[in-house]
């Protein structure tokens, strides 16, 4: 039989644009209407290791929203983080 434990969060299992899904949790209150705090650390520290060209691939994309995050909070986490290089998508 087939395993599927690994199917239980999908979430989890995905890497998106050299984020964890560990990693787009750590940012995801900093990315969800309609109050978000300021990013974490954690969250920080994944963005700064993230392919941002890539993430601003997804800004249209359903798979954020489906995630419960917000593309247009999500874009301004590097800034709101003072990475050197900012979204420009």
């Amino acid at each position: 039989s087939i395993n599927n434990d690994n199917n239980k969060n999908v979430c989890y299992g995905q890497s998106v644009c050299n984020m964890s899904g560990e990693d787009l949790m750590a940012c995801k209150p900093s990315a969800t209407p309609p109050q978000p705090p300021p990013p974490s650390a954690r969250c920080c520290s994944a963005l700064s290791h993230a392919d941002i060209r890539c993430l601003c691939t997804f800004k249209n994309s359903k798979l954020l929203p489906s995630l419960g995050i917000d593309p247009n909070l999500a874009i301004q986490l590097p800034d709101k983080c003072k990475l050197p290089h900012p979204a420009h998508c």
